[in-house]
């Protein structure tokens, strides 16, 4: 019985002091939160590779994110047939002053980071990302080329990755997704 007691009271004191170092343990080295920006405003600019073209800017702006108040902004993609465009994305905050510029962040966590393409309808279009983390590719920058007169839609899908990154667009949380009805004129 005596033996018990001891036995239950050397547990108890364990028990206690293991709460205790985790509690420690999580003041010192608390739980990485990768806080998810408020992104109002995405610009796709294109740019023509042999520059005969003028450069397109197409955008999106919903300065109180989603839920609240539709987009005051949400353009149609317009491009050149049988033309080739370097496109690059700008990403920004404008529900601060001065706005924050969400880009930044996305290029010093690209490994983390995946925009995904999608072309629908009777596009004739082709896009390949061409910037990189290293290993995979991002799409802060990217090529389309763009052949016979079309219409469809282009869907643009900011992907989230964290230790999931794979080169594919499956894996991750979306942090935002925005489908442009794409004309090729």
């Amino acid at each position: 019985m005596k033996i018990i007691s001891i036995l239950s009271i050397v547990l108890a004191l364990t028990f206690i002091g293991a709460c205790k170092k985790k509690k420690k343990d999580e003041v010192t080295n608390p739980p990485v939160v990768n806080e998810e920006e408020l992104i109002t405003t995405f610009r796709i600019t294109f740019t023509d590779a042999a520059g005969v073209q003028p450069t397109v800017i197409a955008q999106f702006v919903d300065l109180d994110g989603t839920g609240g108040n539709a987009p005051t902004v949400f353009d149609t993609i317009r491009l050149q047939a049988n033309t080739s465009y370097n496109a690059s994305i700008t990403l920004l905050n404008e529900s601060v002053n001065p706005a924050e510029d969400l880009t930044v962040e996305v290029q010093a966590e690209d490994q983390d980071h995946l925009f995904c393409f999608s072309p629908t309808g009777t596009l004739n279009l082709g896009i390949t990302r061409t910037d990189s983390d290293g290993t995979y590719e991002v799409g802060l920058l990217s090529s389309w080329v763009t052949q016979a007169i079309s219409t469809g839609e282009t869907t643009i899908t900011l992907k989230h990755q964290p230790g999931v990154k794979n080169g594919q667009c499956d894996p991750g949380e979306t942090d935002i997704e925005l489908t442009f009805h794409t004309i090729i004129e």
